[in-house]
């Protein structure tokens, strides 16, 4: 038995770093959790004990955010947490015999300065994004340390790029986080069409990204076409559904039913009906063929199930014109987004168009959805990722 601890930095770190973690307990070790950023959900969720206090900050960390969302975290106290948790990851590290690092530079920095050996999980990373790695510094340099033990990159591309700069051996074997969603990917091709709607989980830009997509339902109810269409928003539970209520009252959207307790609200607008799904993620992505996504790691999970994403820019902090831009830079052709907009309504309805014309390729090209395919396994890999993962480092473990 090995004891582990896993460093993660961010929401969507979080959930590949719990899942990860999960299996490794399942074969016989002892691991715990560090969430560097954010107050550790994922591991909350499947009780993996989690290491030191916890800190929401508006931004989910320092990324793709616009300068604002960076400067209000630096001054609410981001930095003192920053330099607290490194304090915190040196004075335990006697307690375990290796760091699992999920995620960019921060964690894997932490890990050096341990000077524990590590594995990296890098998922914050690609080569896609300008055609060449090309890692912050000094993140090559942590990479190439003796205690880093592996690495495994989150597509093909970036393993190949990545192996020729560092000299070893780095090795893609897929990402943990859509593992379980190939699982029950599972659509009965008999069911009406269903839109995903993700307007991200961050509360300070999931109000604004929420109110836009309002505004497209709105405009799309204009059409016959979408009564026979299924909306399902996948909400936040920070997003309150008194707070979401008021919101549509405001808008004269009619109350249609209260599902489940406080999970599921049924609401209308002219023709249109949607759903308001809290804690329903999984089962809104796997029924859905479409999203509509202001988010980062659910695009990439509908992605990874072969469905088209259309995204719809925003003001961030997270969800900028620049996260958007990467994120169809990382996640390849079946990404699509309106960005040539003056304003509010043009931006609008060229999202409508865009829409009408994905809809109708799915069903009428044959060739579509199998390019989605495609371009799923090539920019996400296949399934069993999590067991591939983790059996390569207990292989590791077994033999040092």
């Amino acid at each position: 038995m090995s004891r582990i601890l896993v460093l993660s930095n961010g929401h969507g770190e979080d959930i590949s770093g719990c899942i990860l973690a999960r299996r490794l307990i399942s074969i016989g070790n002892k691991v715990e959790a560090l969430p560097i950023v954010g107050s550790g959900e994922a591991y909350k969720k499947e009780k993996i004990n989690i290491i030191g206090k916890t800190r929401k900050f508006n931004t989910g960390g320092l990324g793709y955010n616009s300068l604002k969302g960076r400067l209000y975290d630096l001054f609410n106290g981001q930095i003192y947490y920053f330099f607290k948790k490194i304090w915190l990851v040196v004075h335990i590290r006697g307690k375990y015999d290796y760091f699992l690092v999920v995620g960019d530079i921060v964690p894997i920095f932490f890990a050096w300065l341990s000077r524990k050996k590590y594995f990296t999980y890098l998922v914050a990373y690609s080569s896609h994004y300008e055609g060449k790695l090309n890692l912050p510094w000094p993140c090559k340099y942590f990479l190439k340390s003796p205690n880093s033990i592996k690495i495994y990159t989150r597509d093909l591309l970036t393993s190949i790029d990545l192996s020729n700069q560092l000299k070893k051996e780095v090795l893609f074997l897929g990402n943990p986080f859509v593992d379980k969603l190939l699982k029950n990917n599972i659509k009965d091709s008999h069911n009406s069409f269903h839109i995903a709607l993700l307007p991200g989980s961050r509360i300070n830009e999931l109000i604004n990204n929420f109110d836009l997509m309002l505004d497209i339902i709105q405009q799309l109810a204009n059409y016959k076409f979408f009564k026979k269409i299924k909306f399902n928003f996948a909400l936040s539970s920070d997003f309150k559904k008194e707070n979401v209520q008021n919101k549509l009252e405001m808008r004269n959207w009619q109350f249609e039913k209260l599902l489940s307790s406080n999970f599921k609200l049924l609401y209308s607008y002219k023709c249109i009906k949607v759903f308001f799904k809290w804690n329903s993620f999984e089962n809104i992505l796997t029924e859905s063929d479409l999203a509509i996504s202001m988010s980062g790691t659910a695009a990439e999970q509908v992605v990874g199930m072969s469905k088209p994403v259309i995204q719809v820019e925003g003001k961030g902090p997270q969800f900028t014109k620049s996260f958007a831009d990467a994120q169809r830079r990382l996640l390849g052709k079946h990404v699509y987004c309106f960005t040539d907009f003056s304003n509010r309504n043009e931006q609008i309805n060229g999202t409508i168009d865009l829409i009408i014309k994905i809809m109708y390729l799915m069903k009428l090209d044959n060739s579509f959805l199998k390019s989605c395919k495609e371009n799923s396994i090539n920019r996400l890999g296949n399934k069993n990722a999590t067991v591939k993962i983790t059996s390569d480092i207990e292989k590791y473990l077994v033999n040092d």
